[in-house]
């Protein structure tokens, strides 16, 4: 599966989006009521349980949580 995919599916999860339509432009932080700053640490844990990586607190920045296309491409660079 597409990590793009992926992505889409533990936002979906996390936050509780149902069959929302996601796509990489698709607006996150401070368009999504439902992402506030504890459903950001639940989706970084969501993210490091599938992917296997670990982010680190000096990592964390609200340019990755953008959009689903800004997140991706962070998930992508954890995985490089």
């Amino acid at each position: 599966m597409p990590i793009l995919d992926q992505v889409c599916r533990i936002l979906r999860a996390t936050l509780g989006l149902g069959a929302r339509p996601l796509e990489q432009q698709t607006l996150l932080l401070g368009s999504l009521p439902e992402l506030d700053s504890m459903a950001v640490v639940n989706l970084i844990v969501a993210l490091e349980e599938q992917f296997g990586f670990t982010v680190e607190d000096d990592e964390i920045s609200a340019s990755h949580f953008a959009t689903v296309g800004s997140l991706t491409s962070f998930v992508e660079g954890k995985l490089t």
